[in-house]
């Protein structure tokens, strides 16, 4: 007996004579659009939570819009041997295997088509016919029974286009309120908008931890951080407190050091996250701006230690 909800007719079937002539304007999608919800179980939902967990392309989207993905998605179960896209028809459907085996086929016209991948209970496909509007580049056919998640194409689309849109100017908002990065180019901009990531910590709660090897900087969206320090009675005591607009966690890229000192959230937090790869590579002219605040936070932990000896990242 099948339990779970059934998807719209011509779901699979009937695809249209051509999508491509389709354009999606982020900036003309209103926010309060009717959102595509398909009733799940608890248990449904959590097999499809753990199915999405490591999709390259949810990465970057917040806890709303997960819930959006996770809502807008539906169940396809198939057989062994089924067709589950075809190479040259147009994109319906993104999808994200939860069980089976699939094999990805490619052939020219009139050959037979060479078995060029194949996916074992996990990974998706499916999202390049419709990000960019093209025919689908190779046939995916079910070796085994399986369980697949489905998402349709307009969803799919204004979910990952608008969120990467929405991402890049509220991230583009942020950084020109940070007057370190101004020295950056425009398409600098918006390559580090590109590459900052979501992160959200509720209060009190730990961001990074005195000593730890450091792994990126923090730029703050909304909320408090408290940063602290151990002193010579081994007491963690309070540093300083940034803002909206401000940043920490730099020093210890730019010094190659251990963190010396650990950040905490005051209150419900949203920072932006950018990892030492994408520092390194991204913010090469904002370098020597950030090695000169090393000596104003020298002056600061002077202030505050009457010593210098834990000087490495106050920030």
């Amino acid at each position: 007996m099948n339990d779970y909800p059934e998807p719209p007719v011509g779901r699979f079937t009937g695809r249209r004579k051509s999508v491509f002539a389709e354009t999606y304007d982020p900036e003309e999608d209103e926010d309060d659009c009717a959102k595509v919800v398909f009733p799940k179980s608890d248990e449904q939902r959590q097999r499809l939570a753990d199915a999405v967990r490591n999709i390259l392309l949810f990465r970057s989207l917040d806890k709303e819009q997960m819930q959006d993905v996770l809502d807008a998605m539906f169940e396809r179960r198939v057989t062994a041997d089924e067709l589950v896209i075809k190479q040259g028809d147009d994109g319906d459907n993104f999808y994200v295997i939860e069980s089976g085996i699939y094999h990805a086929l490619v052939g020219d016209s009139g050959q037979e088509p060479k078995h060029i991948h194949t996916y074992e209970n996990s990974g998706s496909f499916g999202e390049l016919a419709l990000l960019y509007n093209m025919p689908r580049a190779a046939t995916i056919k079910a070796a085994s029974e399986g369980s697949l998640w489905a998402m349709d194409r307009q969803t799919f689309r204004r979910i990952l286009l608008k969120s990467a849109f929405k991402k890049r100017k509220m991230y583009e908002a942020l950084i020109d309120g940070v007057p370190m990065l101004k020295t950056l180019q425009s398409y600098e901009r918006m390559n580090l908008a590109d590459a900052l990531v979501p992160r959200t910590y509720s209060a009190n709660e730990r961001i990074i931890k005195q000593g730890d090897a450091a792994d990126g900087m923090y730029f703050i969206e909304t909320g408090t951080v408290i940063i602290k320090a151990y002193n010579d009675q081994g007491e963690e005591v309070e540093i300083n407190r940034i803002g909206k607009g401000g940043y920490f966690g730099e020093l210890a890229l730019v010094t190659h050091r251990p963190r010396a000192a650990s950040a905490y959230a005051s209150d419900d937090l949203k920072l932006a996250f950018l990892d030492v790869e994408a520092f390194e590579r991204l913010l090469g002219p904002c370098m020597q701006l950030m090695k000169r605040n090393i000596n104003d936070y020298e002056e600061q932990m002077l202030k505050i230690f009457g010593s210098k000896q834990n000087m490495k990242d106050i920030r």
